[in-house]
């Protein structure tokens, strides 16, 4: 009498194993993670002046971009501007959105480059990095 070798067993994916521990309930459904921002400053963690000299990376859907600061959003032309109100114009917005957005790369690229000048009521980076000290 012969006897049959066993079949190989698929291997577990990592839901099942985890479904297996306990941590998850089967059947509940998987959350996805997704990096929403940066936040870039030549001020360290903790500066109390590091907010008026942040510039933000935020994602703005589609694979694009905005850098602001504050309010005000960098356009494409290298200005700052407010983001008007569009109100139902849908296409005006997206215009608007196209010409204040932008890649991943590009977008850090121009946050590290702006962070340096920023200034408030004349008061610039240097001068807050050469008075406010953090211990």
């Amino acid at each position: 009498m012969t006897s049959s070798p066993e079949q190989p067993r698929r291997a577990m994916t990592m839901r099942e194993i985890r479904e297996g521990l306990g941590h998850v309930q089967p059947g509940q459904p998987e959350p996805y993670v997704q990096a929403t921002g940066y936040v870039v400053s030549c001020l360290p963690e903790g500066h109390t002046d590091r907010w008026t000299f942040t510039v933000q990376v935020k994602y703005a859907g589609g694979d694009r971009w905005s850098v602001r600061h504050g309010l005000r959003h960098y356009s494409v032309d290298g200005a700052w501007e407010y983001e008007p109100d569009h109100g139902e114009d849908d296409a005006a917005e997206a215009a608007w959105k196209q010409a204040h957005t932008f890649d991943h790369d590009t977008a850090l690229w121009i946050a590290r480059e702006v962070a340096p000048s920023l200034t408030y009521r004349g008061y610039t980076v240097a001068d807050a990095l050469a008075e406010h000290r953090t211990p």
